[in-house]
């Protein structure tokens, strides 16, 4: 079979620096290989020294007052609306507050009870397989076939994908190689502890080399070392797609999120950049050491960000705008912000 004609070429200047979340076009080089393996999602703009600069045209997910009423009696979300580009967004939120319900919506698992999602201007609901076909998901529970291989899983997946068998190998060894699993890769999947399936879970939601990509508590089960390296990962990826990570662990979106949404109750209760967010705390995170004893009364009377028992009493870190007697101002952290956004919220929720 003939190859297909190469897009038609015109003269550019060098490749420019983009911002991962700039609203232009996004920039990047490529060879002339990845054209012919089909990993190339938009037409080509110039060529130099023998490459191809191909324009990753302007993603863009939207979701638009999105709500989601389970049982006649609880709604898991509502109202909820966020407009994303590329870049990793951190979708941070207390356990039940509405994060895997937002990630299956996205993933045209669940259907949502009012609103809409857009992908590129498109109505998910209405044309669901459009978005499927650039999508990676990692669900929160990540089920495998215990009797297959990593590999043979792997592949079985890329066959479910549509993904062409030559292709899908190659990747498959790239990407048990990149969540370090190639030398068990013929190991049944029976035998492998929680962290490795979840890593297992990561390679699979990159089979596709997706546009959007979506993990839902990703870190779960992995140790320190691994969990590093996911972080890397997710922060290679970030800059031609979408990334929602949603998760509990502040940790894992202070390393990567170039973009935050808390969310608590199913309620967006902030959406800003983590610079932003810290900002809102500067000048308001004091720290001293107290005994024991006086810990309870001190839980009572200030907003208590961390605790830590040393051998000279407990380090206590509090949000306030008046310094208790003898702390001394500290530096915020994305933590001290979350769980001052989420108090205020609660506050006013309550009030």
């Amino acid at each position: 079979m003939p190859r297909p004609a190469l897009p038609t070429l015109t003269a550019s200047p060098a490749e420019p620096k983009v911002s991962p979340l700039n609203s232009e076009p996004l920039l990047r080089f490529v060879t002339v290989g990845e054209l012919w393996g089909g990993n190339l999602r938009t037409g080509c703009r110039q060529t130099l020294q023998g490459r191809l600069t191909i324009e990753v045209r302007g993603l863009k997910l939207s979701i638009e007052n999105v709500g989601k009423f389970y049982g006649g009696k609880v709604w898991a979300l509502r109202r909820f609306s966020l407009e994303l580009r590329p870049g990793v967004l951190g979708l941070l939120g207390p356990n039940g507050a509405g994060k895997t319900t937002l990630m299956s919506i996205l993933a045209t698992i669940t259907k949502a009870s009012e609103g809409k999602v857009t992908w590129n201007g498109a109505d998910v609901a209405a044309d669901p397989n459009a978005l499927r076909a650039v999508l990676g998901y990692l669900p929160q529970d990540f089920g495998v076939y215990p009797n297959l291989s990593a590999q043979e899983f792997l592949e079985y997946l890329a066959a479910v994908k549509g993904l062409d068998a030559t292709a899908a190998r190659r990747r498959i060894d790239q990407l048990l190689n990149l969540v370090n699993l190639s030398d068990v890769r013929g190991r049944p999947l029976g035998g492998f502890s929680g962290g490795m399936k979840q890593r297992v879970g990561i390679a699979q939601a990159l089979l596709n080399d997706p546009q959007l990509l979506i993990v839902d508590e990703p870190t779960a089960g992995l140790d320190p070392e691994e969990r590093v390296r996911f972080r890397n990962l997710l922060s290679d990826l970030s800059g031609e797609r979408i990334v929602i990570l949603s998760t509990h662990i502040v940790s894992d979106v202070e390393a990567t999120a170039t973009d935050i949404a808390l969310i608590s109750n199913g309620t967006l209760v902030a959406h800003a950049a983590p610079e932003e967010l810290l900002r809102r705390v500067e000048g308001r995170i004091w720290e001293w050491t107290i005994p024991s004893a006086d810990l309870n009364a001190v839980k009572q009377a200030y907003r208590v960000s961390s605790t830590a028992r040393r051998s000279d009493g407990v380090h206590v870190r509090v949000v306030t705008e008046e310094p208790p007697k003898g702390a001394q101002p500290v530096a915020p952290t994305l933590e001290d912000a979350y769980l001052d956004s989420l108090s205020v919220y609660r506050a006013g929720v309550a009030a």
